[in-house]
């Protein structure tokens, strides 16, 4: 199945130079993929000119933009006012049919808010969550929201477990997958009124695998494979695991520099495998779960890797639509 991927080549810390290469790697992992790099155009064909692409070139369409939304640009303003940012055009695309996912390592909001603008929410979901997939030493979990609501409802936290969790089972591959509720005991009367009044909705829920609250530390005791919670709380987690992680393997790795050679050769392959296992940058993007197509949201910090993952990722999405199973669901 061919798959159209519009990406804004503008997003991101690395951007151009990253989101462009990572995408044509993409491009070479999957043969039936169709790029449209939106951005300056001056600027992505001068990063195309550096890689070797051959043949793939006829796969590869670029889209002008002539503006950049900044990472630290108020969303909705900048969206008003940039008409012709990358991240608007790219959505456009999206909501016009001429590209199957759409996919931004830019402004996380400002993607969020064209998005929903330009595709629209699904007409049985209230507000799209953002749904991250996080490495733990037993494999991964989904994390839904992190970052899209963070003034979220009982009845948003009950859609996002839906939507998460038949994401986890048929992108991620996590067979009838367990669904918990962030709060801060396992007792289902702990938490604030959003938590308590989710784990009722979850707990009526008979579809879903659903195994009542799970406290931070459950995160990586193989507790839960779905873990919903407001966008605010969703996102201090995701950047603090992400923080503790790459900190926790430049500790250990800066502790054996003055060891042996042979054991310092030994060890630092052992991490780097365990680091690999553990490498967001393996999973790419987190999608925009609940509007009606695919966008996927990158890390600010996605190297060529991420980008590749994401854009990979955004096929699988394509290829695995589960559109109807939301809408039936949430009917």
């Amino acid at each position: 199945m061919s798959v159209r991927v519009a990406v804004d080549a503008m997003g991101g810390d690395h951007a151009p130079s990253a989101i462009v290469n990572g995408a044509v790697q993409a491009l070479k992992q999957d043969a039936d993929l169709e790029l449209i790099l939106v951005g300056d155009e001056r600027s992505v064909h001068h990063e195309l000119g550096g890689l070797d692409i051959g043949k793939d070139a006829s796969r590869i369409r670029v889209v002008h933009a002539s503006q950049i939304i900044g990472m630290d640009e108020a969303p909705v303003e900048a969206i008003k006012a940039k008409r012709d940012s990358s991240i608007l055009r790219m959505a456009d695309m999206g909501a016009n049919g001429e590209a199957d996912a759409i996919l931004s390592a830019g402004n996380t909001g400002a993607c969020a808010a064209a998005a929903q603008l330009k595709l629209k929410p699904l007409p049985c979901v209230s507000r799209p969550g953002i749904a991250v997939t996080i490495p733990a030493f037993h494999g991964p979990f989904v994390l839904c929201d992190v970052g899209a609501n963070i003034q979220a409802k009982p009845k948003h936290l009950y859609e996002y477990a839906v939507m998460a969790s038949l994401y986890a089972e048929r992108v991620v591959g996590l067979k009838n997958p367990r669904v918990a509720v962030m709060s801060i005991g396992e007792e289902s009367g702990k938490g604030t009124g959003l938590v308590r009044q989710t784990h009722e909705l979850l707990a009526a829920d008979k579809r879903l695998n659903f195994v009542g609250n799970a406290e931070g530390r459950d995160l990586f005791a193989n507790h839960c494979d779905v873990a919903v919670c407001d966008g605010f709380v969703g996102n201090i987690i995701l950047k603090f695991v992400e923080g503790l992680a790459e900190g926790l393997f430049k500790t250990i790795a800066r502790e054996f520099e003055d060891e042996p050679t042979e054991l310092r050769g030994k060890f630092i392959g052992a991490l780097d495998r365990v680091w690999l296992r553990h490498d967001y940058s393996q999973y790419g993007g987190a999608p925009l779960l609940g509007v009606n197509g695919v966008c996927i949201i990158c890390h600010g910090r996605s190297n060529d890797v991420a980008v590749r993952s994401a854009v990979l990722a955004a096929c699988r999405y394509v290829r695995q639509d589960f559109r109807d199973a939301i809408a039936r669901w949430l009917a």
